[in-house]
């Protein structure tokens, strides 16, 4: 009997430690998951238009997954990119600083890159990769050439697969790709040969390192190349958008978009043009452009399904946007698609079509879903976004603003006293934004003193009609923040090159 109740003790002594045991774990493991940091997901289209979603008002084709993801989350209609071309715009977006004191303010090609970033610049990359979060870009760079301060792994970038030149990045079969320091030679590509489009690649990297990382805080940059010119995109994708002329070989492709303009480009990736950024021909711009957003859809649908599968979704937070406005290369036609919506102007210039973007965020369980925000925000608010969202400081100063009040609806949103941008480019140009007042100056190369243009955007979102003559003191007051908030660069000079 004595015997039997020893057993018995010591069974529930074994017991009760391995339930307490058991316990401890589970509440430890509990503890860490709800600490853990939201993964950050943010998309960049390249020279997507701000009406070139459905979901913006594109009524040519349909994005059925960037208008779920802004069916599910807030979809902005006054933010801005950083500037109208990429590399500067992306600059803006990874350093916080507006154009007046970014350190790449142009697109300025050099040794198989572009200008570089100074590693003295701590980078949005950097800056989570110190608190922990696994960092990975995938698509185009364009901050800095291979072996550089600016090369993305140099940048806080844990894994970068894609283009690091923004220039052979206006390929989409392309000889060559960046795997962190290696060169991918992709040999199928040789010559005339199409064996593999660039994006179907690196979005095949994007979703393995979804998958590598989901057990821990990640960073996910992907700055897409479509629907950048050159007008290509697989065969599948152009079917969507034309018609075999007959049921029998020869077959002709016939355009839904018809009549189409064909588009007289080189189709040698040997030859000297495309070292500097010559597009291939296209015979249907129209269909080949609306075939890229829809592969840029897909895309999106792909990357939000992987993170759902992964059971990852009520952990991140995936932004949206596009670093400038629509494009006029390659046989692009912005007009015929209305890709800029209500808005004036396109890629280079400061007119709203060619800053004002596209913006979505999704995180399920905290952004509302289906809300709209009329928060006027720029590239140069994401860093100190994704600080907050991180629960981090950015401990530098930036231009930028946190809009996470804004996507929790959680207390007071801060508001810019202004935005500013200028681009060197073109005649050199400016242009601030206050409240719901523009401001843009152009020629400013030929004429340090151009006049500036002022519209009402509450009631002139097209910016048609110049109203300076009337309100002398708002033309004062941007002329003076057009002053103060460039900060004059050697690398860069705006107004010291202007006056001599």
């Amino acid at each position: 009997m004595m015997k039997k109740n020893v057993y018995l003790i010591v069974f529930l002594f074994l017991y009760f430690v391995s339930w307490g045991c058991s316990s401890t774990g589970n509440e430890e493991q509990e503890t860490a998951e709800a600490i853990r940091k939201p993964n950050i997901i943010y998309i960049l289209a390249d020279d997507l238009g701000y009406g070139d979603l459905s979901c913006y008002g594109q009524q040519k084709f349909e994005t059925p997954h960037i208008d779920r993801l802004a069916a599910q989350g807030m979809r902005f209609t006054q933010h801005y990119a950083g500037t109208t071309v990429c590399a500067p715009s992306r600059s803006c977006l990874m350093t916080g600083q507006h154009s007046g004191h970014t350190t790449v303010r142009g697109n300025r090609g050099m040794h198989e890159g572009q200008f570089p970033i100074p590693d003295s610049i701590r980078l949005l990359p950097e800056i989570l990769k110190e608190a922990g979060y696994v960092t990975g870009a995938f698509g185009k760079w364009g901050l800095g050439f291979p072996g550089s301060e600016g090369d993305p792994v140099n940048q806080g970038i844990d894994e970068f697969f894609g283009f690091n030149s923004q220039t052979i990045a206006h390929n989409y079969y392309p000889w060559e790709l960046w795997h962190n320091k290696e060169k991918v030679i992709l040999e199928e590509n040789e010559g005339e040969k199409k064996g593999t489009y660039a994006p179907t690649l690196i979005q095949e990297k994007t979703l393995e390192f979804i998958e590598q990382h989901k057990d821990t805080s990640f960073f996910l940059y992907v700055p897409s190349i479509l629907p950048h010119a050159e007008l290509l995109a697989p065969e599948e994708y152009m079917a969507m958008f034309g018609e075999q002329s007959s049921p029998e070989p020869p077959y002709e492709f016939k355009s839904k978009f018809a009549p189409e303009t064909p588009y007289e480009g080189v189709d040698d990736i040997n030859h000297p043009r495309f070292k500097v950024g010559g597009y291939g021909s296209q015979p249907y711009p129209h269909a080949a452009f609306a075939a890229m957003i829809t592969v840029l859809d897909d895309q999106v649908g792909q990357i939000v399904e992987k993170v759902k599968a992964l059971g990852l979704a009520e952990n991140t937070i995936i932004i949206f946007s596009s670093d400038n406005g629509p494009h006029l290369e390659g046989g692009a036609d912005p007009d015929f698609f209305n890709s800029n919506g209500p808005l004036k102007g396109y890629k280079r210039d400061l007119y709203e079509g060619g800053i004002r973007v596209p913006m979505i965020a999704c995180w399920p369980g905290k952004i509302e879903a289906g809300s709209q925000s009329d928060h006027i925000s720029a590239f140069w608010d994401v860093l100190p976004t994704t600080c907050a969202l991180a629960g981090i400081e950015a401990k530098r100063e930036v231009d930028g603003i946190s809009f996470l009040p804004e996507l929790l609806d959680e207390g007071k949103q801060a508001e810019h006293a202004y935005l500013y941008w200028e681009f060197h480019e073109q005649g050199k140009k400016q242009a601030v934004r206050i409240d719901q007042w523009k401001g843009v100056k152009t020629g400013i190369a030929e004429n340090p003193d151009a006049p500036l243009e002022l519209y009402d955007l509450s009631v002139d979102i097209g910016e048609e009609h110049n109203i300076a003559d009337q309100h002398p003191e708002i033309v004062d007051e941007m002329e003076q923040i057009m002053q103060h908030a460039h900060e004059e660069d050697a690398e860069w000079p705006f107004f010291a090159q202007a006056k001599e």
